[in-house]
């Protein structure tokens, strides 16, 4: 089954490195980014984790919580966990998912179903495709997807940017241009009309076309 942006995130219980958990349950009322890796013990991954540890306080500011998936047992996880600590200053306090029976990476279509029923034996190479982030919404559906090879690091300045954008638009009629950052202007979408933006934004706003008007960012 592949998946699409505003498609429910699938439901799992699974063993972490901080114990047994429902995923949708451990969500909550919040937000939720799951990122994925091909085994542990690999170079890029060491980084991603460390920063991502790093960036916890940022996402927990937006009531966003986060936790990794390998391909592997929990309890390699947490010896990983000291290699990442010790080489990227970070100390991992997000939970990793255990998938050696590769469950997880099959039901997020990340490995397919032929792929067999234990990451035993299985190179970084075969998992190639265990590199995905997921942002999933408090009403538990997908609202971003990013894939990427196994030579490039993720970057997840861009994943805390694009949370930022989700959130905003969730509450508010407008969408963001390229490269928004925090605090700059955005657009207003076409949805609204003309009327009902002078009552949203009787500051007014910038006509470049009739279908892109530029407004401050809503507080």
């Amino acid at each position: 089954m592949s998946l699409r942006i505003n498609d429910e995130a699938p439901n799992f219980t699974a063993e972490t490195t901080q114990g047994r958990i429902n995923f949708h349950e451990w969500i909550g009322d919040g937000w939720a980014i799951l990122f994925s890796h091909p085994k542990d013990f690999t170079p890029v991954c060491t980084t991603e984790l460390g920063y991502m540890a790093g960036l916890q306080p940022e996402f927990a500011k937006r009531k966003c919580k986060i936790i990794g998936l390998s391909v592997d047992p929990v309890g390699s996880h947490s010896k990983w966990a000291t290699d990442i600590e010790e080489t990227q200053g970070h100390k991992v306090n997000y939970p990793l998912i255990g998938d050696p029976e590769l469950k997880v990476a099959k039901l997020y279509d990340m490995l397919p179903a032929d792929a067999g029923n234990t990451s035993e034996g299985r190179t970084p190479a075969l998992n190639a495709t265990v590199r995905t982030v997921f942002v999933i919404g408090p009403d538990k559906k997908i609202k971003l997807m990013l894939s990427y090879p196994m030579s490039t690091g993720r970057n997840f300045d861009e994943v805390l940017r694009v949370l930022d954008s989700i959130q905003l638009t969730s509450k508010h009629q407008v969408a963001t241009p390229v490269n928004w950052k925090q605090g700059q202007d955005v657009i207003i979408v076409t949805s609204v009309s003309d009327e009902e933006a002078k009552k949203k934004y009787p500051q007014g706003w910038k006509t470049l076309k009739p279908y892109l008007r530029v407004v401050s960012q809503p507080k």
